[in-house]
């Protein structure tokens, strides 16, 4: 608790502090380089759903994994330049468990600072939570990374944000509670689109890929509403246990 009320203190005294040591950042990023360093790219990954591939190819690669060679999934990339490790799982965390919206700037930059060339796309779908779930948390925070990549980037920002036309149709447990096998299941349903995405690009923005199941239901939803393309933009992806 003192620890949490100090670190809330220095954000608003020192707003250049880093978010993950403390220590001055000496930049308008509230990250040190050091910081930034030990966070850990996802570099050479499948271009279908972004697992690190055991031999890397290049960043501009279309190089796909076995899996989705043999089962492609309904969407068609997933950009997620970072790996869930230790420390962005700490952010990550603290932004979306513990109220800390005041991190969603630094996350969209992090996103941002990965592309050389930013994709294009014509609509932006935040995942949606169930109403029990947004209004117990307060916010969703696939959309406010949302906003903040359209505000912060002049390319995303000439893409639609639609946050209300794909709802969730019955509350779901949540992914992180249940085991890999079961999410499929436990989402099988879960989404419906209210309007048309007749020959649109659309892209999900999410936090973390993990099994893909959430990205999965709800590209199959936008899918069978006329999207002729599917992307899915988070912020990280969690790496086979042993990478």
């Amino acid at each position: 608790m003192v620890n949490n009320l100090l670190e809330v203190l220095l954000s608003g005294l020192f707003p250049d502090h880093c978010a993950l040591c403390g220590l001055r950042s000496c930049r308008a990023l509230p990250l040190c380089r050091a910081c930034e360093a030990d966070l850990q790219p996802n570099i050479g990954c499948c271009y279908r759903c972004a697992i690190p591939l055991p031999t890397p190819g290049s960043s501009s690669d279309e190089t796909v994994c076995g899996k989705c060679l043999q089962a492609p999934p309904a969407f068609d990339r997933v950009v997620a330049p970072w790996l869930y490790c230790e420390l962005l799982a700490h952010l990550i965390q603290r932004w979306k468990f513990h109220a800390e919206p005041r991190l969603t700037p630094l996350l969209a930059t992090l996103w941002l600072r990965s592309f050389n060339e930013m994709p294009a796309v014509d609509v932006l779908v935040p995942v949606p939570l169930h109403w029990r779930r947004l209004w117990g948390r307060g916010f969703n925070q696939s959309e406010l990374l949302c906003r903040q990549l359209r505000s912060i980037s002049p390319l995303i920002g000439l893409a639609q944000l639609d946050h209300r036309s794909v709802k969730r149709s019955h509350a779901t447990l949540a992914q992180s509670s249940i085991k890999a096998a079961q999410r499929s299941a436990n989402l099988k349903g879960a989404f419906t689109a209210t309007r048309r995405y007749d020959n649109l690009r659309v892209a999900i923005i999410d936090d973390v890929f993990t099994t893909g199941a959430t990205a999965a239901e709800l590209a199959a939803t936008l899918r069978s509403a006329g999207a002729n393309r599917v992307e899915v933009w988070c912020l990280a992806r969690t790496p086979v246990p042993g990478y």
